[in-house]
């Protein structure tokens, strides 16, 4: 899913995701009557929450604790006489014993056999073209414009749209889209797939080890390029997959079908014991560029670029000690049924029977009521006990009460210590840091993956947790969120949970050869010479 830059029409009390609570955490000087400082009001607010964050998350412990003291102070005035009385009293139940210990034994082990496998991620590459590919914004404008294709204000507009968007000058576009004049056919974008796939895949099966024939499901996904035979049968095909290989080929889900196919991965690992899953997300360029002059049509071109990725799960136990990730959650909504809502992403024909994809003015409103959706979900699988009781007295206060009081947004970062959040643009990113309240280093993945590859669809997700691995963040314990959108329309989440600590120096992916470089300072306007 992309953004729409250019805001005109937009409901500015729409366009955000959600509604956010602000306080302002400056100390309050004005002093009373009694010439006394007002010390409540001093306080700040933030420690007050973090206070009591902390005093309800260890409220088990803190009541536990007079009890264990208790029950230690008893344990200590027992005598021998005691303990023997208790010993004998112990041998006269001895087949209670049994039966309770051996009840004890069945019921954890039926639990362990008929709960849900568990997922892992082994690792995952992502693909980084060729040099030969990059795009400067300057060459993307002159590439546009040799085209013939574009109106004087058109070329304007795409101007001011790169210009705002958030890209970089190294970001990737396939041969046929930088060739003057342009070749978009099918054999150049079966070539631009075949590049992107199988330049991911052979970087992760040389990473992991595992042999292509040890694969038993298959999930490839891209939205707008959909062959015969599908995506998915050229992977088989290339790597001679086992013929009982689960496979599939998603198609038409937009920028958030990478989380679609990671749960459908997941889904068939419950059923298929001792197996590995390959996922791999990526969007085409080649067949999808827009030739036309209707703007909601050109921003895609202002905004997509070249890229993919490869995920490798696993449901073996053994594979647990050298997987990256574990996989706690996916939660997806999908808000199709609603007509707004399905039409704001839309692949159609404009005047001149040029095919491209619109999108709605409605775009960022339709956004954020699905992601108010799925973090309603997400919330209570994954925030602490003090923050969803704060939401629900909120709710009773505003539902059964009926006060007049602003919806208590929960505070994510006490779930999770990094947040991969789809780079569809500039837009959506600053509407979600100021909607869940992240900071420039929540952020810092998504926006430096907008910086340096562009919007590459699904696949983005992956080069943001890239990117928080090349910078050495990656600590065993530490949650990471996946957030992304798309056509539909769809908000899809996944949760990891990092099972050691990540090594850049052992690291080999797109960001490790320029990490140095980054953070840069992206300018709100990067003016195109």
């Amino acid at each position: 899913m992309v953004d729409k830059e250019n805001k005109k029409g937009l409901d500015p009390g729409k366009a955000s995701p959600s509604v956010r609570v602000s306080v302002d955490p400056r100390p309050e000087t004005r002093r009373s009557s009694h010439n006394l400082p007002n010390f409540l009001l001093s306080v700040k607010l933030k420690y007050v929450k973090l206070g009591y964050h902390y005093l309800i998350s260890n409220a088990m412990y803190i009541f536990l604790l007079p009890l264990l003291l208790v029950a230690s102070a008893h344990l200590s005035t027992l005598t021998a006489d005691d303990l023997a009385n208790l010993w004998d009293q112990l041998k006269f139940n001895l087949v209670a014993i049994v039966v309770c210990s051996a009840l004890i034994v069945f019921v954890v082990t039926l639990h362990f056999l008929t709960g849900p496998r568990r997922v892992y991620l082994v690792d995952f590459e992502c693909y980084k073209p060729e040099p030969a590919r990059k795009c400067t914004r300057e060459v993307f404008m002159e590439r546009s414009a040799l085209t013939g294709n574009f109106t004087g204000e058109n070329l304007t507009f795409q101007r001011k749209i790169l210009e705002r968007a958030g890209l970089g000058q190294d970001t990737y576009l396939p041969e046929a889209v930088m060739r003057v004049p342009p070749n978009p056919c099918m054999a150049e974008a079966r070539r631009e797939a075949e590049v992107v796939m199988f330049g991911a895949i052979d970087k992760l099966l040389a990473k992991t080890g595992v042999k292509a024939k040890d694969i038993g499901v298959l999930v490839v996904n891209c939205s707008l390029f959909n062959p015969t035979p599908s995506l998915s049968a050229m992977v088989v095909n290339h790597y001679k997959l086992r013929g009982n290989i689960l496979s599939y080929n998603l198609g038409g889900m937009g920028c958030s079908a990478g989380l679609i196919s990671i749960d459908l991965a997941k889904q068939l690992l419950q059923v298929q014991p001792n197996s590995y899953a390959l996922v791999v997300s990526m969007e085409n360029i080649t067949l999808n560029w827009y030739f036309g002059n209707d703007r909601s049509m050109l921003l895609s071109n202002c905004l997509f670029r070249m890229g993919g990725a490869a995920i490798l799960l696993s449901n073996r136990s053994t594979d647990r000690r050298r997987s990256k990730y574990q996989l706690i959650h996916t939660v997806r909504t999908h808000k199709g049924a609603d007509d707004k809502s399905y039409g704001c992403v839309f692949q159609r024909e404009d005047d001149t029977k040029r095919i491209g994809v619109s999108l709605s003015k409605d775009l960022m409103a339709v956004a954020g009521e699905a992601l108010k959706t799925n973090i309603t979900t997400l919330g209570p699988l994954v925030l602490p006990m003090s923050e969803q009781l704060l939401f629900f007295v909120t709710l009773v206060a505003r539902k059964v009460f009926k006060m007049k009081i602003k919806p208590y947004i929960p505070d994510f970062k006490l779930a999770f210590e990094h947040f991969c959040i789809h780079a569809g643009g500039r837009a959506v990113l600053d509407e979600l840091e100021k909607s869940l309240e992240l900071t420039e280093h929540h952020m810092e993945p998504s926006r430096m993956t907008l910086y340096r590859f562009g919007n590459t669809s699904s696949s983005s997700l992956w080069y943001e947790l890239a990117y928080s691995e090349a910078k050495g963040r990656i600590r065993k314990g530490d949650r990471t969120w996946q957030i992304a959108f798309g056509s539909g329309f769809k908000c899809n989440s996944a949760v990891w949970r990092a099972l050691r600590t990540i090594d850049p120096a052992k690291e080999k992916n797109p960001w490790m050869d320029e990490i140095d470089n980054f953070p840069v300072d992206v300018p709100k306007v990067a003016s195109i010479s």
